[in-house]
């Protein structure tokens, strides 16, 4: 009794490799698959690309964020003063600072004083905010202290006096740089009998910063703590403990330790806080992009039933020939599916090394498009962060390879299976 050959065995594969690498005039590879081929690669390319860009992207903003901002900011619920008045700075900023930093997992906490001023230089004024940090607080801030375009020596703002750091996006504003002599001024400033008048301070400009945030570059100021404790009216006291975590995506464990060493009448915000609304809908407009895309790998691996259907069709008589030496339904099946798998595989192989290279290469792709467009592509004051970022990940990958082979291998089943059921009789009658 004849042994029944295993599943894709090396008959049915050179078959099948006869059939592809068929002459169109001999019933081979017809146009449609050609086209189906280019339709995956582009489609798994297209894919790819989006996926490292949308990864390089929140990488890019949460990076950003999270470089240049505290991670959690504690702050005074406040309580009225004499005159009425609702008082939510913290007096023993020190000793809660102090609390704050020995709960674990927590690296750095720092008071500081904020304001809203006033910063001219010469004929030109911007509104900005000023900092009033620690300086070597300061230097625990990597969007600032390990800024690569950052101009300047922070050294100066630990032991100078009257000196400020600013973002690069404020010395353009106003046309300043290292070394140029600014005014600062606040409204609320000296009180006098007649009122409050506004206060009008001089500070040299010792250091330009980039945090990779258009946001931050263009309205960010950092004044020594002290100084800024005096320019602000804040003699004595702070107005938030800026806290530095060392797991900052998994705030929410320690959370309530930090709530519970600031004291009573604390309360908390978060950097999720502040940017949760657009994290959340850049995850939905994720979400939608890789739902769409995934409509193209779709519409593109149909296009491996018409080719393959015409293949069959094509190639009936041979059908007949092989079912009537005794190939099997299974035989024929395979053979005709591993035709089509075929025009998937290379197609998602080509449309992997495309996209790869793509999101390796972005920078000089970007700069190439932005060049033919004659500049201004990527706006940063509309995206936030200077350039178009990407960040290949193996499981992006890996999510857009199992798609496009997954969708490929359905869709060539019918197609296949029809082949499989062709009546040898049928077949040969009119050959």
């Amino acid at each position: 009794m004849a042994k029944t050959p295993p599943p894709f065995a090396p008959f049915e594969w050179k078959i099948a490799w006869r059939y592809l690498r068929a002459r169109r005039a001999e019933g081979g590879v017809s146009v449609m698959t050609w086209i189906s081929l280019i339709g995956i690669t582009l489609a798994v390319f297209a894919l790819i690309a989006t996926l490292a860009v949308r990864s390089g992207f929140r990488a890019e903003f949460v990076g950003t964020i999270l470089g240049a901002n505290a991670h959690v900011t504690v702050y005074s619920a406040g309580n009225f003063d004499a005159q009425g008045q609702l008082d939510r700075t913290i007096a023993e900023y020190d000793d809660v600072a102090d609390r704050i930093a020995q709960v674990p997992g927590v690296e750095r906490a720092a008071p500081l004083v904020k304001g809203q001023v006033l910063i001219t230089n010469r004929e030109r004024s911007n509104g900005v905010e000023v900092f009033g940090i620690q300086p070597d607080d300061l230097l625990d801030l990597p969007g600032v202290a390990e800024s690569e375009q950052a101009v300047g020596d922070l050294s100066e703002f630990q032991n100078g006096e009257d000196v400020i750091a600013i973002g690069s996006g404020v010395a353009r504003g106003i046309g300043a740089t290292v070394g140029d002599t600014i005014k600062l001024t606040s409204p609320n400033g000296v009180k006098t009998a007649f009122g409050t008048s506004p206060r009008v301070n001089a500070y040299r400009v010792v250091y330009v910063f980039s945090a990779g945030r258009y946001d931050i570059d263009r309205t960010r100021v950092y004044m020594p703590f002290e100084q800024a404790q005096s320019f602000f009216n804040r003699e004595g006291v702070a107005d938030e403990i800026e806290v530095m975590v060392e797991r900052p995506e998994e705030l929410t464990p320690i959370l309530i330790p930090i709530l519970e060493a600031a004291g009573e009448r604390s309360q908390i915000w978060t950097w999720q806080d502040a940017s949760g609304g657009f994290l959340r809908a850049l995850e939905v407009e994720d979400n939608v992009m890789f739902i769409i895309l995934s409509i193209l790998v779709l519409i593109a691996a149909m296009n491996i039933v018409s080719g393959l259907i015409m293949l069959v069709k094509n190639k009936g008589r041979d059908i007949g020939i092989l079912r009537t030496i005794g190939l099997s339904e299974g035989s024929v099946l395979r053979v005709f599916f591993i035709c089509g798998a075929f025009t998937g595989i290379i197609g998602t192989a080509l449309g992997v090394l495309l996209g790869c290279l793509f999101a390796i290469y972005i920078d000089p792709i970007f700069s190439f498009v932005n060049y033919i467009m004659g500049g201004g592509v990527w706006d940063p004051s509309i995206r936030g962060i200077y350039a178009l970022p990407a960040e290949l990940h193996l499981s992006d990958v890996l999510k857009a390879i199992g798609l496009s082979l997954g969708l490929s291998f359905f869709v060539t089943y019918f197609p296949a299976r029809r082949a499989a059921r062709l009546n040898p009789v049928e077949a040969l009658r009119y050959e």
